[in-house]
């Protein structure tokens, strides 16, 4: 076996070791969000903000839109984690929460005309890139803005199923497996309207421009 071999069986033994420290993590905190223990809905809030926040973004496409809905789902949160099945991971029906939330707001603001957003300027760049990654050189940093910002334009012109399997897969990093139980979709399906959403992202890409 090569060294690469090696290493990358090294690698998932790590991972699938991770998996059951991460969910002992989880259901202790569910405990003590059952009891009503304000510091662990604080140290929720903390843990999974900044990327409900990012996923409610790339739904909407709007700041103030995505901060709204962001409380909103921590409220919901508060009012409903004690009838939470665990027949997901906590971070997972977090997930499915914010996905009800961001279709819900969508349809209403497709009812106001305001589903979709043609004007990504750079302080909207900006604000998706805001906390990613190392420090770059300000010309640096203004480009990535706009390619994500580019990014983002394309994204808001799929429909809401096709944005969110996009927002789950190639932009928050979720498994398959976490996808079908965020979206209660067989795995077949997800693959699929991936396939045909990707496709369609592409062809937006193309046609905006740098």
């Amino acid at each position: 076996m090569s060294s690469g071999g090696v290493l990358g069986v090294g690698q998932q033994a790590l991972a699938s070791a991770a998996v059951p420290d991460v969910r002992r993590e989880e259901q202790a905190l569910l405990v003590r969000l059952r009891r009503g223990d304000p510091g662990a809905f604080e140290e929720l809030v903390r843990e999974h903000q900044d990327r409900l926040y990012d996923f409610c973004f790339r739904m909407v496409g709007d700041r103030e839109e995505a901060h709204d809905l962001v409380q909103e789902i921590f409220v919901s949160v508060h009012q409903n984690v004690r009838r939470f099945r665990e027949d997901a991971r906590l971070s997972t029906w977090l997930f499915r929460i914010t996905k009800n939330h961001c279709l819900n707001r969508l349809k209403y603001l497709q009812r106001r005309g305001r589903g979709r957003s043609d004007e990504y300027d750079e302080t909207s760049a900006a604000a998706i890139a805001e906390g990613g990654g190392a420090p770059q050189q300000p010309d640096a940093a203004l480009d990535a803005a706009r390619e994500r910002a580019r990014v983002q334009r394309a994204i808001s012109q799929l429909e809401p199923d096709a944005r969110m399997l996009v927002a789950l897969r190639d932009i928050e990093g979720l498994s398959y497996d976490e996808i079908v139980d965020i979206t209660e979709l067989p795995e077949g399906t997800v693959k699929s309207r991936l396939h045909r959403a990707r496709e369609k992202l592409a062809d937006l890409l193309g046609r905006f421009e740098p």
